[in-house]
């Protein structure tokens, strides 16, 4: 064979070996960047950054392209401290994840433990020193929501979340607060510090009614020293029962009623 044509050959075969280690290189550069290598997460006060990532434990080394982000937005979203999360990806390596963070309005008493529940009336997590700083009223009254009792479980702690919602509406009067029971759940009972008298608010209106009644209080402390509960659910008519009356029928019978506007 001349010597021309094995240089050719020798020529291009070394020619399609360089090319086929820069195409795999190309490859191995091209997935690389495409793996996500970074994962920052912002918004957390309660919930440490590390447990968020915990959660994501696997979506690092995943291809930016392919990751299903929305199942591991559902991941973070079964976190007790979590109500709301965004994912998305920052190219070239990095996704980057947001986090909303549920507030605690309440202790909630259930069975023989204390828990933080949120304006949902949703448990976020057990109470216990750590959460020491928290100045919230106890709501009791809740039980855990399982067989058949599951729907009034659910309806009394749906309660629990619409008065401490509405309470927020005025933190000047949610902070008066010391206790809220659910126990009926067409009639939220509400009782402030330093005062002691049960306030039937009923289903709605709680911010409202519970500043008439404090509008009211000189004038029915003096009317009636001694109250064992004021219904604050009928309207501009207030009805306060006296201690003692506990064991007679009918409230309207047993209770002075006042006029929320004179």
């Amino acid at each position: 064979m001349p010597s021309w044509k094995t240089a050719a050959i020798v020529v291009t075969v070394s020619a399609a070996v360089v090319y086929g280690a820069f195409r795999a290189a190309g490859v191995a550069l091209t997935t690389n960047a495409l793996t996500i290598h970074t994962i920052t997460v912002t918004g957390t006060s309660r919930m440490a950054p590390g447990e968020a990532l915990a959660i994501l434990d696997g979506l690092r080394g995943s291809s930016m392209v392919t990751a299903d982000l929305e199942n591991w937005r559902q991941k973070l979203l079964d976190a007790p401290w979590v109500a709301d999360a965004s994912i998305r990806r920052v190219f070239p390596r990095t996704v980057a994840v947001v986090i909303s963070e549920r507030e605690p309005l309440g202790i909630g008493r259930i069975q023989n433990a204390l828990y933080l529940l949120d304006q949902e009336g949703t448990v976020i997590d057990e109470f216990g020193p750590k959460y020491a700083e928290f100045d919230l009223p106890f709501i009791d009254g809740l039980s855990p929501r399982a067989g058949n009792d599951g729907a009034a479980a659910d309806q009394r702690a749906a309660l629990a979340g619409r008065v401490l919602a509405d309470l927020q509406r005025r933190p000047d009067l949610a902070r008066k607060v010391s206790q809220v029971d659910v126990s009926n759940a067409n009639d939220a009972v509400v009782v402030l510090k330093d005062d002691g008298v049960p306030l039937h608010t009923g289903d709605a209106h709680f911010a409202d009614r519970v500043q008439s009644y404090l509008d009211l209080s000189p004038r029915l402390h003096e009317d009636v020293p001694r109250i064992d509960s004021v219904d604050l659910r009928f309207g501009d008519n207030v009805f306060v029962k006296p201690e003692g009356t506990a064991g007679k029928q009918g409230t309207a019978s047993v209770a002075s009623a006042f006029r929320r506007k004179n």
